[in-house]
């Protein structure tokens, strides 16, 4: 196709080969730094749920003047004995007074989440129960990070009252290993 000018448009095939070679440069450049971010937006959304699970078991607690479990759990329904908080977590009212608590016929689940299988999650703790009354002494502590070590990794403590707070995972990384 000529132009207005008279000369003719288009590109070679030399010019061709060197944009897609530009292109294929690029994208090996960018594809490790691309795994690297979503590995660190998949933590954070994590650590977010997690955040949003206490607030609601602390406020269920408050409200309610009752004991709230905070627990990892598989199915959503019953917490694990194991204390592996990879998987998922349950939040539910706690009216029997279980210990170590289990979710019984009739106590309300607040919220379930699943995790990520791509996540591990550590804690230095079982489970949480959340009081208006009789704290614990001292705070919880979650760590979550890539399985691949891929992203930066999160932790969220939580204080003897409930209440979360989201840090960078290595202003307690030496306490806590995640890998």
């Amino acid at each position: 196709m000529k132009s207005a000018s008279g000369v003719q448009a288009g590109l070679t095939v030399i010019e061709i080969i060197i944009g897609l070679a530009l292109v294929g440069a690029l994208t090996v450049i960018a594809v490790p730094g691309l795994a690297a971010w979503q590995a660190t937006l998949r933590v954070r959304t994590e650590i977010n749920a997690l955040h949003h699970a206490f607030h609601v078991a602390r406020r269920a607690s408050i409200t309610g003047n009752v004991d709230v479990v905070v627990c990892p759990s598989t199915d959503g329904q019953q917490c694990r004995g194991d204390g592996d908080w990879s998987s998922g977590w349950l939040v539910y009212v706690e009216s029997s007074g279980s210990a170590p608590p289990q979710r019984d016929h009739g106590e309300r689940r607040l919220l379930a989440f699943r995790g990520s299988t791509s996540l591990r999650s550590v804690a230095n703790r079982r489970y949480f129960v959340v009081r208006t009354r009789r704290y614990r002494a001292t705070n919880g502590t979650f760590v979550i990070c890539d399985r691949l070590g891929r992203g930066q990794a999160r932790a969220l403590i939580v204080s003897y009252t409930g209440r979360p707070r989201a840090r960078p995972a290595a202003e307690v990384a030496g306490r806590l290993p995640c890998r």
